[in-house]
């Protein structure tokens, strides 16, 4: 599945830099509006994520590729060269690519790349309006700039998983990291922004700018509610399980043949909810008449909704409910949320042409635009797949030029 069209972003160029996540997903999302994205990687090894299996990618016979899925993730519509950085022609050559390009992406340890001239005040001499985005584990300044920063430490530092997980009392109460990478997504979205944002201030002004966006920061950030819940009531939230810690009821209930999530988010639902199960009485009740009465009581509501729940099925209630204007839905895993006919009609997944396996399955972009539709081009790029191809197109390099970088191991 490609699209004819050409992007709300064609005709700009990206040079990735980035590996991993938070870096390509941003490289990915700026491909999937249209832009030209380079991924420049390592020679011999690539991005990090393309050993992370398995499950790999199967080529057409079926057999194991090195393409794992997490690579696969976030980094189609790109095209690949590969270039030693750590020589002086490998550094020359990011040079002339950024020359040519609108947009730079990097994710390498504070300080790394100045030492190559590489970093930000390097790159715009050879491009004056260069949008150079640095995306770190702590930002480019502050006491812990210069450490190393993963997913995994955001979630800790940031407060994610002070509220993810069991509650205190229950089986199994601690603080849990959330089953997808949190920070490096939504840092990888918050840099696409403010690129976005940088290029439209360099097309307003005709000067670029450096845009810095840290896990941490972007963690922080991304607490939204909870972080309110703590400066607005001066008590840090704790993590409340499978209840929402503002709204009642908002939770899992069991059914005859299995549980259903029920998400009532004011009075008119509650009611609603309640007159279904012949519960009228509740809406009356002081004790559930309005959402920070329910909340204060969720306890003794949820025991009496669950009494008259445990009498319904699964079918009925996911029937019943929204027609009722009551959002309701199942647990699903990952199979049943593709299989579901709205991600379906929606078109949640996408399949996109792939060298070595014919196709690559992807997870489609959620923005759906009238004019200027998002673009798939190609599948996740194979390591080097593009090297030639970007020499020849972008840098003006002749056949023999590029056989000399490749002898020399520059490419």
């Amino acid at each position: 599945m490609t699209s004819p069209h050409p992007g709300a972003l064609s005709g700009i160029r990206v040079l990735d830099l980035s590996r991993v996540l938070a870096g390509p997903a941003c490289g990915q999302l700026l491909a999937d509006l249209g832009a030209d994205v380079i991924k420049v990687e390592r020679p011999g090894a690539g991005d990090d994520t393309r050993h992370w299996g398995p499950p790999w990618l199967l080529d057409e016979d079926g057999n194991e590729t090195v393409e794992a899925s997490y690579y696969l993730c976030a980094n189609r519509g790109k095209k690949s060269i590969t270039v030693n950085i750590g020589s002086p022609e490998g550094v020359d050559l990011i040079k002339k690519l950024a020359a040519k390009s609108d947009v730079v992406i990097e994710n390498f340890k504070v300080g790394s790349l100045a030492r190559k001239g590489l970093d930000y005040e390097g790159l715009r001499e050879v491009k004056p309006d260069i949008i150079y985005a640095s995306i770190t584990g702590f930002g480019q300044d502050g006491p812990m700039a210069e450490q190393p920063g993963y997913d995994y430490l955001a979630q800790a530092m940031g407060g994610m998983m002070s509220v993810t997980g069991r509650a205190d009392g229950e089986p199994g109460a601690g603080p849990l990291r959330a089953g997808v990478a949190t920070a490096d997504q939504t840092a990888g979205m918050y840099a696409t922004v403010g690129i976005l944002a940088a290029l439209r201030h360099r097309d307003q002004t005709g000067v670029g700018q450096h845009v810095d966006v840290a896990l941490f920061d972007s963690q922080l950030a991304f607490m939204a509610n909870q972080a309110l819940n703590y400066f607005v009531g001066g008590v840090p939230p704790t993590r409340s399980g499978e209840w929402h810690p503002n709204l009642a009821p908002y939770q899992p209930f069991d059914v005859s043949d299995g549980r259903v999530i029920v998400a009532v988010g004011n009075n008119g639902q509650f009611a609603a909810f309640c007159g279904w199960l012949g519960l009228d009485e509740l809406v009356a009740d002081p004790r559930f008449a309005e959402n920070p009465d329910r909340n204060k009581h969720r306890v003794e509501l949820a025991g009496l909704l669950q009494a008259e729940l445990r009498t319904k099925t699964k079918a009925e209630t996911l029937e019943a409910l929204p027609a009722l204007g009551v959002p309701a839905a199942k647990i699903n895993d990952m199979a049943d949320a593709f299989d579901e006919p709205q991600a379906k009609h929606r078109g949640g997944r996408i399949d996109l042409p792939h060298s070595v396996a014919g196709t690559a399955p992807a997870i489609a972009n959620p923005i759906h635009f009238s004019q200027s539709p998002v673009t798939y081009r190609n599948a996740p790029p194979t390591l080097s797949e593009h090297t030639d191809e970007i020499l020849a197109d972008v840098l003006d390099l002749s056949e023999d030029q590029i056989a000399d970088l490749r002898a020399s191991n520059i490419v």
